[in-house]
């Protein structure tokens, strides 16, 4: 069975694991994204080089790839914090220079304020974007609720784990409601144990949300998991190179990972990896 499928540019596949659900409308779509970096001796570094993909409104998405490919800078340009060189964005069928919506962001450190409180820390974003304090504050326990943290809300970052900071972290993502979750290696710090805890942790906040999530792993196992496609990004210069779409239906649990079919496509996943690091 050949598992990977050519890269799709301009349209979103069917998610697979919903047989009967309409296929997903394309929420973004970025065209030959490239990024040039400009070193300290005035050398140019191409870091990012004809880089197309498509996000389905409500999908999640996995990229994968070696270090140093692009992968967050590739995140950095939807969430605006860098330009583009060159290659164009479109957001819901109009062409933009950066995603409207101020994106919820997750990165691989919580970034939690110390002298704040958890319910502080989630309402942060609100505050900076100066949204209705009221409707922002019953977001923010309703979301500290669904990942678990409303024992913990007057809490202080120090007096939790490193799990429960992070779910702190993708409460105050999505407490301004964004269009996309952008989420950097966002269990890359934790344990092999925790780090199961929060994937099925994250699928279920996902399933409960429907937002749309372009998420960043080094783990392949986690990127099959979680997704509805695995992106593989080359080595430098990154480019999209393979498009693989994950059949399982949800909700999964990790008694799937131990089962034949799941084992084929993390080999095809290392396969295609090895392939682009050795072009």
């Amino acid at each position: 069975m050949n598992l990977t499928q050519p890269v799709l540019t301009t349209e979103v596949r069917e998610n697979s694991g919903t047989p009967h659900s309409p296929p997903l409308q394309p929420l973004l779509i970025a065209r030959h994204i490239r990024k040039t970096y400009r070193t300290k001796q005035g050398e140019r570094v191409l870091a990012i080089d004809d880089a197309t993909l498509a996000l389905g409104d409500g999908e999640f998405v996995s990229v994968v790839g070696p270090s140093g490919c692009g992968k967050s800078t590739l995140l950095k340009i939807f969430a605006g914090i860098h330009p583009a060189s060159e290659g164009t964005l479109e957001f819901r069928g109009k062409e933009v220079k950066r995603i409207p919506g101020n994106m919820g962001v997750v990165f691989q450190s919580p970034v939690l304020l110390p002298w704040l409180t958890i319910l502080e820390n989630t309402m942060l974003p609100a505050r900076v974007l100066h949204l209705p304090v009221a409707e922002s504050m019953e977001r923010a326990r309703d979301l500290l609720e669904l990942v678990g943290l409303g024992d913990f809300m007057t809490k202080y970052p120090s007096e939790l784990s490193g799990g429960m900071q992070q779910r702190a972290s993708i409460a105050r993502g999505l407490i301004h409601n964004p269009p996309i979750l952008l989420m950097d290696e966002p269990f890359g710090a934790l344990d092999a144990l925790t780090r199961e805890r929060m994937s099925l942790e994250l699928q279920r906040i996902w399933m409960a949300n429907q937002k749309t999530v372009f998420f960043i792993t080094h783990s392949i196992l986690e990127a099959i998991f979680l997704s509805d496609r695995v992106l593989v990004m080359s080595a430098r210069p990154g480019r999209i190179v393979r498009e693989f779409v994950i059949p399982f239906a949800r909700p999964r649990d990790f008694d799937l990972t131990t089962t034949a079919e799941f084992g084929d496509f993390v080999r095809a996943v290392r396969h295609e990896l090895g392939a682009s690091s050795n072009e």
